[in-house]
């Protein structure tokens, strides 16, 4: 499913200005506040938004250096044992199964780089992890970033591969 024009200038207002409201929303694009409320719901409902929880900056937090591990895990049991030790660990911000040489790509953050072997000694604190593989983030070049996406959703693809 793609966006509407209307979805589009909703998300991207929303992710300009996280606190403008309902009310601020419908004022803003020129539409009724219900039309505004429906779509918002809408859109939550289909999982376009996720949440509208802040979106905190570890650093900020104390934590400023970032890495990325790959994870090597034992077979026959799955992925959710680590996965369940892994959600225990507050440093471990995200894991994704991929694929290639490596089972699983977590993203930790910690206070300086003797943390963040803290941090790695735990994540590999369990049976089912073989190995890891970690390269700390020098800088982040580009932050996560939907926007682009919501641009390109509302475009047609024919017209956007043109």
């Amino acid at each position: 499913m793609s966006l509407d024009d209307l979805d589009r200038r909703l998300v991207t207002l929303f992710t300009e200005q996280p606190q403008i409201g309902v009310l601020g929303a419908s004022r803003e694009l020129g539409v009724a506040r219900g039309t505004v409320q429906a779509r918002l719901d809408r859109l939550a409902q289909r999982g376009v938004i996720r949440s509208w929880a802040p979106q905190l900056d570890p650093a900020a937090m104390g934590y400023p250096v970032s890495a990325f591990c790959t994870l090597e895990i034992r077979q026959g049991r799955g992925h959710s044992p680590v996965v369940e030790h892994l959600a225990r660990i507050p440093e471990v911000l995200e894991a994704h199964t991929i694929t290639g040489s490596g089972d699983l790509f977590i993203s930790v953050v910690a206070r300086d780089n003797a943390d963040l072997q803290r941090v790695i000694d735990a994540v590999v604190d369990d049976r089912h992890v073989v190995r890891a593989n970690t390269a700390i983030s020098l800088a982040t070049r580009i932050p996560l970033r939907t926007l682009p996406l919501v641009q390109a959703a509302a475009t047609p693809v024919s017209d956007a591969a043109q």
